[in-house]
This record gives structure tokens, sequence and C-alpha cells, in this order.
């Protein structure tokens, strides 16, 4: 099967992580499966371009990764070179999947594939929930679903979401919609020798120091960190909240304020982003991991911290946390600071649970959530779509 996948930007992952991380994983496991897949997407890196070739194929783990240039209206990813190459070549695949909304090159691939007669799959990672719509550029967002979005969803052979959660909030807009397909993300299943890569000086102080319990992600406002701030004084005074993550938004200064003044705050680590060995270290170490998000589709960190036995502790907006309570992995917490912290203040000091929930959470992740299981699962979609 030749299959195309659209997205914005691709690469580099300790920058964007997220859906960068996603698409990446499933289209190199897809090329693991035999198929031809190719990614289209523009090679907007920040401020800057990457350092990358443009209009032609790089091979990345297998892909044929093409970058064009966006040089004008770079917050939506407007590239003019991308979208003639869709015109010219989207009717070379068998289908296109596209990723994430509100972004020009989205609109533009779902707009070829419907000219060419090539069934197209929209996933749009979480971006389309009702919170994220209505705290940051609402007039904007409401106008675009209005204008394009929802032309976009109807006309897709099939949308992919990541989770139940994900789904309902989908349906909450209202829309016909075609079939919708729930593959969640996957994980790499790091190897021993992988998983023991050098360690910064600053991260092997946190691993070999005293008991912590750690954040893994972008310091964003829909995780929930002023939650995690607001229950430090309910938890153990021996615990320290490592936060690890690329702080994009400047957030830092204003929660290490609020941990300053609620007295905690030489009780916070932050630790800026860090590479997979970093991840690996600080998750095998940490007594739990905590995802106190206030809207999050599905959690790929928390299948992180599941693949390195570690236990969790996530909040019900976490489009995960049902299979976290199902099968035992971790505690769903309200997000109440004070239960919060009183729940995670529990959970590290029960050893015995942590390492249970910690096994069955590793054994999930080679189960359900490797990439190999995730492409079988989405090459099944694309077969649906194609009958």
């Amino acid at each position: 099967m030749k299959i195309l996948h659209v997205v914005a930007s691709y690469l580099p992952a300790v920058r964007y992580g997220g859906t960068i991380v996603s698409v990446h994983g499933l289209c190199k496991s897809l090329a693991a499966r035999g198929h031809d897949v190719h990614v289209f997407t523009t090679s907007v890196d920040g401020p800057r371009d990457s350092a990358v070739r443009h209009g032609e194929p790089t091979d990345v783990d297998g892909v044929s990764v093409w970058y064009f240039q966006s040089r004008w209206l770079r917050r939506l990813y407007w590239s003019p070179p991308l979208g003639r190459a869709l015109a010219a070549r989207v009717g070379d695949f068998d289908v296109v999947h596209t990723h994430a909304v509100f972004l020009w090159p989205l609109w533009a691939a779902a707009r070829a594939a419907r000219r060419a007669g090539v069934p197209y799959l929209l996933s749009p990672r979480g971006m389309l929930e009702k919170v994220l719509i209505e705290q940051k550029s609402r007039a904007f967002k409401t106008a675009w679903i209005a204008l394009v979005e929802k032309q976009n969803l109807r006309q897709a052979a099939a949308i992919h979401v990541t989770s139940a959660r994900e789904a309902v909030e989908l349906a909450a807009l209202g829309f016909d919609l075609p079939p919708v397909v729930t593959v969640p993300n996957g994980v790499e299943l790091a190897t021993e020798a992988e998983a023991a890569g050098p360690l910064d000086r600053d991260i092997q102080a946190i691993v070999d120091g005293g008991p912590y319990v750690l954040f893994l992600g972008r310091v964003n406002w829909k995780k929930g960190l002023d939650r995690l701030i607001r229950a430090i004084p309910q938890m153990a005074s021996d615990l320290t909240v490592v936060i690890a993550g690329n702080d994009e938004e400047g957030l830092r200064p204003a929660l290490q304020a609020q941990a300053d003044q609620l007295q905690v705050g030489n009780r916070i680590v932050f630790t800026g982003p860090v590479d997979a060995s970093q991840k690996r270290a600080l998750l095998t170490r940490a007594r739990l991991l905590v995802l106190p998000s206030y809207s999050e589709n599905f959690g790929n960190v928390v299948v992180e911290a599941m693949a390195a036995g570690c236990a969790v502790v996530v909040t019900p907006e976490v489009g995960i946390a049902p299979t976290v309570e199902a099968v035992g992995v971790g505690w769903v917490v309200d997000g109440d600071p004070h239960t919060l912290g009183t729940r995670i203040s529990e959970l590290s000091k029960n050893g015995a649970l942590r390492q249970e929930m910690g096994e069955r959470g590793r054994a999930l992740a080679q189960r359900e959530f490797s990439w190999a299981r995730v492409a079988e699962r989405m090459e099944s979609a694309y077969v649906a779509v194609l009958k």
C-alpha cells in the first residue's frame, strides 16, 4: 500500500514531541510492515527552518519525508510548494492520512485528496476538544471549523481518534461524521542498552538523589501544572517534584512564583527538555509519574511510563485514564489539589503496590501499545476505507 501522511512539521522530536513523535512512530512501523510510506511536511522549526533538503525525499527510518518551505503565514504553515506537490502527486497514493487541524497543510491535503478521488483519514490529534477551542483563539478556531474543518471532517473516509474521550469530544461538535476509528498512540519499547545511555550531570543528580515524583511533557497551561504545584503541600515532605519538558510558552517563572508563594519552591526542579535516554532514566527511578491535565486526548507519556514500569497518577481529563483504572497501572485522581497531593503521597509510600502497577503497565505496553501493534490496527483502518 502506498500511504501519504501530511503533518505541518516533522522532527526534531525533543523540541516538539506529541503529534510528531506519534506520527513518526506510526509511519516507520507501517514502513516496517512493507508499506511505501511518505510524509509531506514543512521545514518550519520555530522562527527558522530545519536544515533539510527541500522538495526531494529524505529517508528517515525507512519513511520518505518531503520537506517544503513556508515563507509567509508561518503560523498557519502556509506553503505553496507543498500545495503544488499535493496537487501533482496525491493521486499516486492509495490513501492519505492528515494529522491535526487548524493548519493550512491539512486543509490543502484534504482538498487535494477529494479532487483526486483518494480516500483520506483525518486525525484531529486532540485539537477539537472544547476546552482547547475556548481557551485560545476561540473566534478564529470557531470560524475555521465552520468554514474549513466541517467539510474536511464530513468528507473524510474515516476519522481517527486515539481514545474514547476524543471520540466523545468530536461527537459534541454535532456534525454528520463518517466512521470513527479508535487507534491509540504507541510507544518505543527500549532495549536495556538503549535505556542505559549516558546521562546529563543534572539528570544524574536527580536519579541519584532523594525520592521524587515526575511530570514529563510540555510546560503548557493544559497540563495542569498549577494543580500539581498547589498539591505539593499535601505531599510527604521528602518528595521532590521534577518537571521535565520544554517551556515553549515561558510559563516557568509564573509556576516558580506560585510555588514560592506556597513556600514549596525548594521542592521543585525544572530540567528543561530531555532526550529519550534521560526520559527513561527519570521514569525508571521516579516514585511515580503525574499527569494532572485539564485536557488530554490521549496521554503519550502515560504509555511511556508503563513501558518503563513506572506507576502513574492521572486526572480524569486524560484520555487514557479509563485504561489506567481498568488495568490497575495507577490511580485516576480528581484534580483538586488537596485530593491530588494526598493520593500522590499515599501511592508514593506504597512500594509494593507501585511495583505491581509497574509490572502490569509494562506488560500492557508490550501487548497493546507497541508501535508494531498500533501499525497493525491502523493498517486495518486503511484497508477498510479502500473496500
